[in-house]
């Protein structure tokens, strides 16, 4: 609230700048002369001219709070511009010619009286109910008890700022603060008012609560200076010895006229007396990055990273354009957080350097937010895409228009350096760092709430309300009805897949004598319980649960715990729920993301502890399962480190485009970040344009097209000359799917070092092994094939050695054992020989 309205008819720059600190001032309307850059204006039209819309909608655009205006031209005004954007001149003597749909179209009046009036103050209140009014008398004498006397009625009183002064009041004027203070009370015995300081700077944080007195305020309006009253040592003006200043900005009274709030910019270390920038604790969120990045626009060391950021503009530019892409493509609340947060700290960093504050940021919020003249908001061409974002290189590099062939970048390796080679086996960085700070709350949460947090996060996340997460068998049969047709597929890929795991058991005790009388042996055991994440929510994914849940079975896990987001309405897919029973899970847990692994690895009241986590998922689930296996608490290994899907493709003259091109987009439509390689193979322009056209045709003819758009678009063609080439880069970038279009395809698979899974000729596509063919799916990512193999039957089994060793064994390894024993200072080792072979 405010105490007075200023109406400015004076041009004192002093008094204006302490005036616009106490809140709005009334401006009268200067024909094609700018509005002054004050922070909240009200324009007071000029009534003799005639009425133009165009000038009105122009002055509420360049940023005036409200207009007033007269009741003539009311009637053309109310309901074409907001009624919270409009004030009522109203003479006292036309009160009664206001119509309700007039009264409902403006909020709030400004009557012109001759004198001050109660009694007619107070009635035009009531008939007003709920808008604000101001009183304007033409003969007025300023004082402390007029201002109270128009606030009693529930009303503000209007004063010409030529009769406002900085100088002490008197008879024909008032003092700036005098008039401020004239509604305000205190309850105190000292007579001071409780003051909240907070910090436009700092996102509008509350600094510190203070205590101010009438000579504090005085004094804080007419200097623009942080000055407040301390109770033992009497004004204590803000940085006068710490150097911590304070630029007011506003001072505001509460809604019950008894304290104050003052919002400043803070300068220096902050506001409380211990250094830190609140008396509340230190800045979070944006307050903070902001502060972080000033403080490194001076101080950041060269070849750090944000220095990087401020002295190169191009890479800048860059990471804004790449975060903005990723923040589009975000799907999940989580993902939009994470990759908000992103293009905030480029956004940031691009204002620091620029010198723009989060203050400055909001300023232009305010301002756009009061134009009443809206643009049609469509996207420039450049940036018109389809539904699915792209990630940052596509936005960057390659327009995204609909009617743009779908192609791919062609590079040739005859052509490429050493450094640019490495460049095309790269993927996408995986900010693992990131993404494990971002899921460590919800891993937590669940750790030490269990089922509680469990079905809070599901109800969050997955967006179903459940009494119980975890389902134990028997299955309802109900929940597993089926299409013939779908259980008869899911059957057959269900034998293919037993049957290729089932070989690769390994029953048979591995025994060696290693010499006379020492007999080693290597064994297998399954690990006892497994956890197999099959992503689900709007997908139906049985082929995941075939593929985890079969060598889970086969190799005879006691317990195999699957995990999958439910639907809406808390069911799980019939499909799923299908193979569960098929594969003999022993539990069905309700749950997707973070949450799900955390509850698998730490177990709940309900849900069961696993010992090995299996299964892809998005970057969240990922995240989750890289930070439990590192917990010592948890227990739990994992299956592989996971990555967006990818198919490196070879092919040579005898490959069919058609065929080519479809491996390529079986991929490619996974999402924009999937990875797609062709490696041509002696082919000319002719016969790879051949294939790019299939690529664009067959593209358009899918119904994931607006995702392959994007993965297509940062997908290349590699030429090489000859097989041997195509397989030496094929084994340094080491694919996830490797697919062979070659005259000879089977012999080249002997020269294949790393890959996760080979596809051979023309009539294997990738599809069969994501299915049904008998292969496993899940499969190493990002590179990862140099090191890790794909899911098969011996993750779930772990490998026991023994070693049995007789009298005679001992006298001839004995004293080898002894020797290296007591090479390695280790006495108690050559002890345990000693004592046996003392015995001998």
């Amino acid at each position: 609230m405010a105490a007075f309205l200023p109406l400015l008819d004076t041009t004192d720059d002093a008094l204006l700048g302490a005036l616009s600190r106490l809140g709005p001032l009334i401006v009268p309307s200067l024909s094609s002369a700018p509005l002054p850059d004050l922070p909240h204006i009200y324009v007071l039209t000029d009534h003799d001219s005639s009425f133009n819309l165009d000038e009105i909608v122009s002055w509420l655009d360049e940023g005036a709070e409200k207009v007033i205006i007269p009741l003539s031209w009311a009637a053309e005004l109310v309901a074409v511009l907001p009624a919270e954007r409009l004030l009522l001149l109203l003479d006292v003597n036309n009160a009664s010619a206001v119509s309700s749909k007039i009264r409902s179209g403006v909020s709030g009046v400004v009557l012109k009286t001759p004198v001050i009036d109660v009694d007619i103050v107070s009635s035009v209140s009531q008939f007003f109910a709920g808008s604000s009014i101001f009183v304007y008398p033409s003969q007025l004498s300023p004082s402390r008890a007029a201002i109270r006397q128009v606030h009693a009625a529930g009303a503000t009183l209007v004063i010409p700022s030529s009769q406002i002064t900085l100088k002490p009041s008197t008879s024909s004027t008032i003092n700036i603060a005098d008039a401020f203070l004239a509604v305000v009370s205190s309850d105190r015995p000292d007579g001071l008012f409780p003051t909240v300081v907070s910090a436009v700077n700092q996102g509008g944080r509350s600094l510190g609560l203070v205590y101010s007195s009438a000579e504090s305020v005085k004094e804080s309006i007419i200097t623009g200076k942080g000055v407040y009253q301390s109770r033992k040592h009497g004004l204590w003006r803000k940085g006068e010895t710490s150097g911590d200043t304070q630029e007011v900005v506003s001072i505001r009274l509460d809604c019950d006229a008894d304290s104050l709030e003052i919002s400043v910019i803070q300068h220096g270390a902050g506001f409380c007396h211990l250094h830190r920038a609140s008396c509340f604790g230190e800045l979070g969120g944006l307050a903070a990055l902001e502060k972080t990045l000033q403080s490194r626009l001076e101080s950041a060391p060269e070849g750090s990273y944000t220095r990087q950021l401020f002295n190169d503009s191009d890479l800048l530019r860059s990471k804004i354009m790449e975060e903005a892409g990723e923040l589009c493509a975000a799907e999940t609340r989580e993902e939009v957080a994470f990759e908000a947060a992103d293009l905030f700290y480029f956004a940031l960093t691009r204002c620091a350097a620029a010198g723009v504050t989060i203050a400055d940021i909001e300023a232009s919020l305010d301002k756009k937010a009061k134009k009443v003249t809206r643009r049609p908001g469509n996207a420039k061409p450049q940036w018109i895409k389809p539904k699915v974002a792209a990630p940052p290189a596509a936005q960057s590099q390659f327009p995204l228009d609909p009617d743009a062939p779908i192609r791919m970048r062609t590079y040739d390796l005859a052509t490429v350096g050493a450094s640019d080679r490495a460049q095309l086996l790269r993927r996408p960085v995986l900010k693992s760092d990131e993404m494990i700070a971002k899921v460590k709350p919800i891993v937590d949460d669940v750790r030490k709430r269990g089922d509680a947090a469990l079905l809070e996060l599901t109800a969050k996340f997955d967006k179903a309300q459940l009494d119980s997460t975890v389902v134990f068998p028997p299955y309802a049969p109900e929940t597993m009805e089926l299409e013939t047709l779908v259980r008869e597929a899911i059957d057959q890929a269900y034998a293919n897949i037993y049957k290729f795991h089932a070989a690769q058991a390994k029953d048979a005790t591995l025994v060696v004598e290693t010499m006379p009388g020492v007999v080693c042996s290597r064994f297998a055991r399954p690990i006892s319980r497994v956890g197999l994440y099959v992503p689900g929510g709007t997908a139906i994914l049985p082929s995941t649960a075939l593929m985890l849940g079969i060598p889970a079975q086969v190799a005879g896990c006691n317990e195999i715990v699957l995990a999958t987001p439910p639907r809406p309405d808390g069911s799980i897919s019939p499909e799923v729920m299908y193979v569960a029973k098929l594969v003999g899970a022993s539990a069905i847990l309700k749950a997707g993301g973070a949450q799900a692994v955390a509850a698998m690895a730490y177990g709940t009241d309900t849900v069961p502890k696993v010992d090995k986590i299996f299964g892809p998922g998005n970057q969240w689930v990922t995240a989750a399962k890289m930070l439990v296996q590192n917990d010592t608490d948890a227990l739990v290994s994992i299956d592989m480190p996971a990555g967006p899907s990818e198919v490196l493709v070879i092919s040579d003259h005898t490959g069919n485009p058609a065929f080519v091109a479809a491996d390529l987009l079986s991929q490619a439509e996974h999402g924009v970040d999937s990875q797609v390689v062709l490696v041509a193979v002696s082919l000319s322009d002719e016969q790879v344009a051949k294939i790019e056209d299939e690529v664009d045709k067959q593209a358009r003819a899918l119904p994931r097209v607006d995702i392959m758009r994007v993965s297509v678009a940062k997908s290349i063609i590699v030429k090489v000359s000859t097989v041997e080439e195509a397989i030496a880069f094929s084994n340094d970038y080491a694919p996830e799917h490797l697919i062979l279009h070659l005259e000879n395809a089977s012999a080249a698979v002997s020269s294949v070092q790393n890959a996760g899974s080979v596809f051979v000729g023309p009539y294997s596509p990738e599809s069969c092994g994501d299915y049904a063919s008998g292969t496993n799916h899940t499969l190493p990512t990002n590179g990862y094939a140099r090191q890790f193999s794909g899911v098969n039957t011996l993750s779930f089994q772990k490998h026991i050695t023994s070693q049995e060793v007789t009298a005679d064994g001992l006298k001839k390894l004995g004293p080898v054992v002894a020797t290296l024993a007591d090479c390695e200072g280790l006495g108690a080792h050559a002890n345990a020989i000693r004592i046996r072979m003392a015995t001998l």
